[in-house]
């Protein structure tokens, strides 16, 4: 492959489907976060070709016609809600221009993705130099007056705004957020950053394979829990699924209480150590103060907790 754009459809196509499939292996292996040595190693052609810009928004390699990814920073602060002012009331995301110029040669590549109808990668920060990676995802329109670009997180959305028919668009004062938000950008988000918090362990076990962690909500997004990091517990799997169906039970000083008929249960022993075990144990909490459980979300729960018991 020479140093110039391979300026052929079809190639571009096919070196992006390679990127996905080395980040499916890479998202897998990792628990799903990412740093920029993992995406630097991405060979194709015989060449290798970084996924990710560490200095810039948008990632445009030589050997490509457009844009290939885009990034968005990490927020330190533990109570921001990632990216609630970016989607639209049409239940779309927004991706800002560099600057206000739209010749700069990074605006153009995104224009010329979002032209040719081009899947791109999106990391989000979740940590220092850590990311999430969402793809595809696909420039769809431009906003030119408010320096941006409209983003589809998935096909479904793509057809949808080429093809918008029936198309639900919300009051300009309420905000719309589909599932595919949610479950494409909102979910991950929230696990990577609450597991980063908790130093990549269970908070109840201390289990450190980040494939096996998720991150429990202490209020629920049906009683209008937020994904910020004091509303959520670094908890593997089966700590998560014995916390959300009330077996454990955290009090707002961070002990943990294991329901008391499974507490006189006699079964083996991932019974006995993995939640009998645990009864009475505090858990680990995030060094920082404003990264801990959210007090009043943790005595909400915790009634629930006691009303099951």
């Amino acid at each position: 492959m020479s140093g110039e754009s391979v300026a052929d459809y079809d190639t571009e196509v096919q070196i992006r489907t390679a990127a996905f499939a080395f980040l499916n292996s890479l998202v897998t292996r990792l628990g799903g976060i990412v740093r920029l040595e993992d995406v630097s190693r991405f060979e194709c052609m015989g060449e290798r070709m970084s996924l990710l810009d560490p200095q810039r928004g948008i990632r445009k390699p030589r050997q490509l016609l457009a844009a290939l990814s885009i990034r968005t920073v990490h927020s330190p602060d533990p109570y921001a809600r990632p990216y609630a002012d970016d989607i639209g009331t049409d239940g779309y995301l927004r991706y800002k221009w560099r600057g206000t110029d739209p010749s700069h040669a990074e605006n153009r590549a995104l224009r010329d993705a979002m032209t040719l109808r081009l899947p791109l990668i999106w990391f989000q920060g979740v940590g220092p130099g850590a990311y999430v990676p969402i793809y595809p995802v696909w420039m769809v329109a431009e906003e030119a007056s408010l320096h941006q670009f409209v983003v589809a997180l998935d096909a479904a959305q793509l057809e949808e705004w080429d093809d918008p028919g029936p198309r639900r668009v919300a009051e300009e004062s309420a905000r719309y957020e589909p599932e595919t938000v949610n479950r494409r950008l909102h979910q991950p988000v929230f696990r990577a950053r609450v597991i980063l918090a908790y130093q990549r362990q269970c908070a109840l076990c201390r289990l450190r394979h980040v494939e096996l962690l998720d991150a429990a909500h202490i209020r629920g997004d049906a009683e209008g829990g937020q994904p910020i990091i004091p509303n959520g517990i670094a908890m593997c799997k089966i700590h998560h699924a014995a916390f959300d169906t009330d077996i454990i039970g955290v009090r707002p000083d961070y002990v943990v209480q294991v329901r008391k008929d499974v507490l006189d249960e006699t079964d083996g022993p991932v019974l006995t150590h993995a939640l009998q075990g645990l009864h009475g144990a505090k858990i680990h909490v995030p060094a920082s103060v404003a990264a801990r459980p959210d007090l009043q979300f943790l005595d909400e729960r915790y009634a629930r907790f006691l009303r099951a018991s």
